[in-house]
């Protein structure tokens, strides 16, 4: 229940519906949402982990809008990081996680055929944790999770952009096949290019909500 709190304000702090440094009001919210103020609450913890609340002892939650120069920031060394995971875990990884990496590929294209994009970002995302670990760099897979979970819901957004799933699994394929051929300076570059796409597509579709003059709510 909590999950599902967190992914329905990340969409309203993302598209604009709060005001930056707006204190969200937990009773109001509870009503919305029809829920008590436990997972109200654990979501809050959530979004602060990913940076778009501030919560402030005895005042509450407050709105944290991500400037777009420190997103690209966040999606740039995202891509590095990721790019060094690759080239690591093509000359290190194992059968067993080439094997897990295809079983949540397919997950990814299960997901695809249904247009949901939400269990594509589970999918997606456990897809990318194996490759962290498969880079056999255990500082690295740390570091790399981290801004995942800072990322989590720009990654998980720019997913609802035309054909963007479509896309995004033929990515997700050409780096396993890289992968499985020990190719790494290609599993280097698919990846680098993979996150950097990610990137864009958020850019897209916030300029899409700009466009579309989405209001707050009262």
């Amino acid at each position: 229940m909590a999950d599902s709190v967190r992914q329905k304000l990340e969409e309203l702090i993302i598209t604009g519906a709060f005001a930056d440094g707006e204190r969200l009001d937990e009773m109001r919210l509870a009503r919305r949402f029809r829920v008590s103020r436990t997972p109200l609450r654990e979501a809050f913890r959530m979004l602060a982990a990913s940076g778009l609340l501030e919560l402030v002892p005895r005042r509450g939650a407050y709105v944290r809008h991500p400037t777009m120069v420190g997103l690209v920031e966040m999606f740039e060394v995202m891509a590095e990081l990721e790019a060094l995971c690759g080239r690591l875990a093509a000359r290190r990884i194992s059968d067993e996680e080439l094997a897990a990496l295809e079983k949540a590929a397919i997950a990814c294209e299960q997901a695809l055929g249904e247009d949901d994009a939400d269990a594509y970002y589970h999918a997606n995302e456990t897809l990318h944790t194996i490759l962290y670990e498969a880079s056999g760099n255990g500082f690295l897979a740390t570091e790399a999770r981290k801004l995942q979970r800072r990322l989590q819901p720009f990654r998980r957004m720019q997913l609802h952009v035309r054909g963007r799933m479509k896309q995004s699994m033929g990515e997700h394929r050409s780096i396993i096949a890289a992968l499985e051929a020990g190719n790494a300076a290609e599993v280097e570059r698919s990846l680098r290019k993979h996150v950097a796409i990610q990137g864009e597509k958020f850019n897209d579709l916030a300029a899409s909500y700009s466009r579309s003059g989405l209001q707050r709510l009262n």
